[in-house]
């Protein structure tokens, strides 16, 4: 919960990625609040004002898990809101002719997206193929599996690429950007 909440603040990409570790947490815990809280919750060094408030959060994704019957695979709604700004938010930025290192960027990766398409979904947004990429990477690390060098090439540049469109989220939340002269 706390880092998400930082997490969303400071990198949007790294925030999708974390929630989408987190509902896999969830699941491999059974979807049961009582044994997150006894197994995982109850290992940190946090106050148990803390602790409740860690159970709250989620509860309440669990919930919505339930509700949204993403319980067993697929992604929470908040989750799917945050993608599809992003996948909005690259096709600004594509359309735009005030954004050429990002277009370049695209560029760079657009081979490794249309490989990966061809191995998995290829009917998925550009940007969800990216992410997937990028978690399922994430995953081979956390199991310690071997990443062949062109693998690590790839994600290598997906990241540099989902970074930069992280960054123009970011600022786009904060100041807001012009894809057009005015």
């Amino acid at each position: 919960m706390y880092i998400a909440q930082q997490l969303r603040k400071k990198n949007i990409a790294e925030y999708l990625l974390y929630m989408w570790q987190v509902e896999d947490l969830l699941r491999a815990y059974g979807c049961s609040l009582s044994n997150i809280r006894r197994e995982y919750i109850d290992r940190f060094e946090y106050s148990d004002e803390q602790k409740e408030d860690m159970a709250d959060w989620y509860g309440n994704l669990i919930r919505m898990m339930n509700q949204e019957g993403c319980r067993e695979r697929g992604h929470l709604q908040i989750n799917k809101v945050v993608m599809q700004q992003l996948i909005e938010l690259n096709v600004q930025l594509l359309n735009s002719t005030k954004f050429p290192f990002y277009t370049s960027e695209y560029y760079k990766v657009l081979p490794y997206i249309v490989e990966l398409r061809k191995r998995g979904n290829a009917d998925e947004p550009e940007i969800v193929t990216c992410f997937n990429a990028l978690y399922g990477t994430m995953l081979l690390r956390l199991q310690k599996k071997e990443i062949s060098p062109d693998t690590e090439h790839a994600i290598k540049e997906i990241t540099t690429f989902i970074g930069m469109l992280s960054d123009y989220y970011k600022k786009d939340k904060e100041e807001g950007l012009k894809f057009e002269d005015d």
